[in-house]
């Protein structure tokens, strides 16, 4: 566990790293948290209480009695916290295109450190065949999901970077939801390849959280563009 906090550290590092060297269309919302005083209090708020209870959730669902966290969970969380503060104060523009990249920097590194957490963790992915397959210390072959994820969000980083820099509209107007969309998409995906508890059919409460965070991506996303 002491090489996963390492790269828990390392990966709040990338994020603030990517966050103040990252450049922004002059036309964003470049400082957020200036919103209003509690802005970061909401969603740190919203970020620790999804990822708990979500964690938690989900673990209980696939016979664990531990206390868990999620990186979904805690992005919905604070998702939901952050929107209803700028419902309060009538604000109806994204105040997250700041944090698209410095979000997905930090999951990629982050999920480097559940790969090499082993078991313990409990990201690990069902039994596999496939020649990249990995051992995570019960002696079967499993798909490697954290890479799977951590390969998508460096290739988002990538992407998205090179079309913000290009001053693409999307990227500029609606690139958080851009972010949680594709975020929400690539696990949506991945949950299907982990052993955990069902809840409808083959669908997890990540599945389900996933596809909450798709449909806001959607909806807000839309609508942020028709008001640019």
């Amino acid at each position: 566990m002491i090489l996963h906090s390492a790269f828990d550290l390392l990966a709040v590092v990338t994020a603030v790293v990517v966050l103040y060297f990252l450049p922004l269309p002059l036309s964003s919302l470049g400082q957020p948290w200036r919103l209003h005083p509690s802005y970061v209090s909401f969603a740190a708020l919203g970020m620790m209480t999804g990822a708990l209870t979500a964690g938690t959730g989900n673990l209980l669902l696939s016979g664990f009695s531990e206390i868990g966290k999620s990186v979904v969970g805690g992005l919905a969380g604070a998702i939901l916290a952050v929107e209803i503060l700028k419902r309060r104060l009538g604000v109806t523009v994204s105040t997250g295109l700041r944090f698209a990249a410095p979000l997905a920097a930090a999951i990629a590194v982050g999920r480097v450190g559940c790969f090499f957490a082993g078991m313990e963790d409990r990201t690990y992915g069902t039994p596999t065949s496939v020649p990249w397959g990995h051992d995570f210390g019960d002696g079967i072959s499993r798909h490697p999901v954290q890479l799977y994820e951590a390969i998508a969000m460096v290739v988002f980083l990538v992407g998205f970077t090179l079309v913000l820099r290009r001053g693409n509209r999307i990227a500029a107007r609606a690139g958080f939801y851009l972010f949680v969309g594709v975020y929400a998409a690539q696990r949506f995906l991945w949950e299907f390849l982990k052993p955990y508890g069902t809840i409808i059919g083959p669908l997890n409460l990540f599945h389900l959280i996933c596809l909450g965070l798709l449909a806001y991506a959607w909806s807000y996303g839309r609508a942020e563009l028709r008001h640019g």
